[in-house]
């Protein structure tokens, strides 16, 4: 087969899903069988779930970055760029480069795997005052800013100043949330010994959510004794309560508290990436509506996965149950849809996927943590190594569980140093800076750009 005439693989997304797609189809199919092609702005898989600890300086953000070109075997083309929009008819996807540059990219075959964006409500000033939880520059930008209102609150001679800088409160009671919470709880306590100015007493972490229990998927037992964990740290939880509006220097609770803080994270959940919306099909609460086999009904050659698709979960016993969007997940059905697409490129049968799900884990930093691995129920260092070590073995290679692991050694053994890297110190890095969900077409603005190009490139 030559050039002209192989089949095109288009995998949008470089988080679990499309990269454990992309290595699959690197190694089963044949080097002359079809062309591969992945779309990211990032020649990275981040590993989401060490965020927060990249956040609290645990580790450093090129530890939890694994890197896509490192294999000398790679030989899938990488467009440097987000998909903005798919033509399911014409088989093509509008994709913006991080130059601003708008291509069309024709495909044969598309994997759907744009993962997800931080869920917002319509709160008066929440995109313009709340940070997030969701890239690596937020997470980075996060700890700057933290150690910034320590540093400033140490300067400051106005008692009602250094209360705003010195309080932090947090959206959302599950997983991110509440180790995000933790691990900056943490990152505050230590650093506030390096402060003689400041009284620790000062220093307040707030974590709420709307849900009536913290952590619900851990079951009432593990979820109370993280919630107990927290609290003895002086973290106060309030569960029932959301954020009725934010503004610079205050924030408003459902409830009528008024928080006087300059630092609002906003982890209230996701949802699937805008992109979803483009291509005019069926849906289920915004995932892609698709088979067990992970395709789209209707439309050949087009699959879909991880955060941005309603995949039944087969596990369980209910007909309407679906995969929750957990790395997890992510990672088997990378490679599952990996084999189905083969398949249909070889006209052999698909399978649909089955998995159950393993257990779940939550590093609350230091020697806290809660894990239910199994259904079994665990707490303290049981809990944590149990935690770190689900986390180390996912690491995809082994430059990554070493820097990873070598950071944890050395943060424990010496600590943190609490430098401030100066990251955009000028400039504002809220919610709506860092997602770009502005950035999409409409299914009609995709199709009158493949009608009027004919469906070919910029």
């Amino acid at each position: 087969m030559n050039d002209v005439t192989r089949p095109r693989i288009l995998v949008v997304g470089a988080g679990f899903a499309g990269v454990e797609c992309v290595r699959r189809l690197e190694r089963k199919l044949g080097p002359d069988e079809a062309d591969v092609t992945l779309v990211t702005p990032f020649s990275y898989q981040l590993y989401l779930p060490l965020l927060p600890q990249v956040a609290s300086g645990v580790l450093t953000p090129q530890s939890i970055a694994v890197s896509l070109r490192r294999s000398r075997k790679y030989r899938t083309r990488i467009i440097p760029g987000g998909a903005i929009g798919v033509d399911l008819k014409a088989k093509v996807c509008v994709i913006r480069t991080i130059t601003d540059q708008i291509v069309n990219e024709p495909y044969d075959y598309i994997v759907l795997a744009p993962g997800s964006v931080t869920r917002t409500f319509d709160i008066p000033g929440l995109t313009e005052h709340a940070f997030g939880m969701k890239t690596l520059a937020e997470a980075a930008y996060i700890r700057d800013h933290v150690i910034s209102q320590l540093d400033l609150a140490d300067a400051s001679q106005d008692p009602a100043e250094r209360e705003s800088r010195l309080q932090f409160v947090v959206v959302g009671g599950g997983y991110a949330g509440t180790e995000t919470a933790a691990c900056l709880q943490k990152l505050t306590h230590a650093a506030v010994k390096r402060y003689p100015r400041i009284d620790p007493k000062l220093i307040k972490w707030h974590l709420i959510d709307i849900a009536p229990k913290l952590m619900p998927e851990l079951g009432d037992k593990l979820g109370r004794s993280a919630q107990q964990i927290l609290a003895r740290r002086g973290i106060e939880v309030s569960l029932g309560v959301s954020i009725e509006k934010a503004g610079p220097e205050e924030v408003t609770f459902t409830d009528g508290r008024v928080v006087p803080t300059r630092t609002l994270i906003w982890t209230a959940g996701v949802v699937a990436s805008p992109l979803i919306a483009t291509l005019g099909a069926e849906t289920v609460r915004g995932r892609l509506a698709v088979t067990a086999e992970m395709n789209l009904p209707g439309h050949d050659g087009v699959f879909a996965l991880g955060d941005s698709a309603a995949v039944p979960d087969k596990a369980k016993d209910d007909d309407a149950a679906v995969c929750p969007p957990t790395a997890q997940h992510a990672m088997r059905q990378g490679k599952h849809i990996a084999d189905n697409v083969i398949a249909t490129l070889r006209g052999k049968p698909l399978t649909p996927y089955v998995h159950k799900d393993l257990g779940l884990v939550v590093d609350l930093g230091g020697k806290d943590a809660v894990s239910k691995p199994l259904g079994i129920e665990l707490h303290g260092l049981p809990a944590q190594f149990a935690a770190r070590g689900y986390h180390w073995m996912a690491l995809r290679t082994n430059v990554a569980k070493v820097r990873v692991a070598t950071n944890w050694t050395l943060n424990a053994i010496a600590g943190d140093d609490f430098v401030r890297t100066g990251f955009q110190a000028r400039k504002a890095a809220k919610l709506k800076d860092f997602e770009y969900t502005d950035a999409y077409l409409t299914p009609e603005q995709v199709r009158e750009r493949i009608e009027g190009q004919g469906g070919q490139g910029a």
